[in-house]
């Protein structure tokens, strides 16, 4: 808990939803299990937000904002596209292993959001799609990348590196950047 002192109430809030919502899913975790992890009365909660599902939006769209924002700067650098497309990927990684249990939220729990927020979940998963979509489509345009389905290849670089959230350890990553 060392670590989460230096964070506000509302911080530690969503840190800890994340976590529960990751290790029991969104719809087995109540707000008495968040406040026993937190050590406070589930009321306490209910000054910082309104709802369980407050909490997953909250976690769920700060991590679209971070991934959509990464993916415009990088369409925004003057580089080629196999530069963007590898900054891209490269801070789509540094995103998920940065947030674990947020990116796992993010990436699993999202359905769980009801209407009309799960509507506006999926246009800004849209948008973030559509940024590598501009990334392939000036890669072709360039003569660096062929012409493919662009939805189907934009679709396999996220599923690919999606999949890293349920492998990886932050003991890994460092042990491997030391090495480097």
């Amino acid at each position: 808990m060392g670590e989460i002192l230096n964070i506000s109430r509302k911080e530690q809030i969503v840190d800890r939803a994340a976590k529960l919502f990751k290790q029991k899913g969104f719809a087995a975790t109540s707000m008495r299990d968040l406040a026993a992890e937190l050590g406070i009365e589930a009321a306490s909660i209910y000054y910082h937000f309104k709802s369980k599902e407050e909490l997953l939006e909250k976690v769920c769209f700060d991590m679209a904002d971070k991934f959509i924002t990464n993916a415009r700067e990088v369409n925004d650098i003057y580089f080629n596209a196999e530069e963007k497309l590898r900054m891209a990927i490269k801070f789509h990684i540094e995103t998920i292993t940065e947030n674990q249990n947020q990116s796992s939220v993010f990436l699993s729990e999202w359905r769980n959001l009801s209407e009309p927020k799960l509507k506006l979940f999926r246009q800004l998963r849209q948008q973030y799609e559509n940024q590598f979509t501009i990334i392939l489509a000036d890669g072709e345009k360039e003569d660096i990348f062929d012409d493919v389905d662009k939805k189907f290849a934009v679709l396999s670089i996220l599923s690919t590196i999606n999949f890293i959230n349920e492998w990886y350890k932050v003991s890994l990553i460092r042990l491997c950047m030391i090495s480097v």
